[in-house]
């Protein structure tokens, strides 16, 4: 492995950009818990129960959610639309017993949680080191380097950045140098997601 971290928070330069296949192939590869604090939208299944159904793991290793809101929306709107206000406090990194942990945010590092506070904040509360899942293709260039931007403004420690889809190079060497990343990763395309898939795809990518 490339120096994985013990826990890791997985975010994003948008929504709908592979952050929970991601990290069910770090779940799977590293056998580490899984737990995605904010909840936004729980038709058909929640990230949770996906990470459970592709990984196989028992539920003992899947944490419940801090956050379980039922509208797929910004959590700021899902959770003001069940009379709910999102608090900083309530969020407490579950007990692993030792094993790692796979953290993932919801949508990208801007989106509100609530008046004051985003993802961002979330991030730089729990002080994990960050992986930024990012699209391969056109117009990943400019949406990472503004994450990264305000990753790195606000004191969150960036481990990598990994970019989802089929390979582009030219895209890569821009992050890799304009986003001043060491760890930078290519992460497969997955016909179908499986625990042998997401381990073969882990090991391919990230040692």
């Amino acid at each position: 492995m490339k120096d994985i971290p013990e826990k890791i928070f997985v975010t994003g330069t948008d929504t709908e950009i592979g952050k929970t296949v991601i990290s069910a192939a770090l779940v799977q590869g590293m056998r580490a818990d899984y737990w995605k604090p904010v909840q936004a939208g729980t038709e058909p299944m929640t990230d949770t129960e996906r990470i459970r159904r592709w990984t196989e793991f028992p539920g003992r290793l899947l944490h419940p959610e801090t956050y379980r809101l039922k509208l797929p929306m910004s959590p700021h709107a899902a959770s003001a639309d069940e009379k709910i206000t999102i608090s900083m406090d309530s969020f407490k990194i579950p007990d692993t017993s030792g094993r790692r942990l796979i953290t993932e945010g919801a949508g990208g590092v801007l989106v509100p949680l609530n008046d004051n506070d985003m993802i961002l904040d979330l991030i730089v509360q729990l002080n994990f080191p960050v992986l930024l899942v990012a699209r391969s293709g056109l117009g990943t260039i400019n949406h990472t380097l503004l994450s990264l931007k305000a990753l790195r403004e606000c004191g969150a420690r960036v481990w990598g950045v990994v970019l989802n889809g089929t390979a582009h190079s030219s895209n890569e060497e821009a992050i890799r140098f304009y986003g001043k990343i060491e760890n930078l990763f290519a992460f497969p395309e997955l016909e179908n997601i499986t625990p042998i898939t997401l381990n073969k795809a882990f090991i391919q990518t990230f040692t």
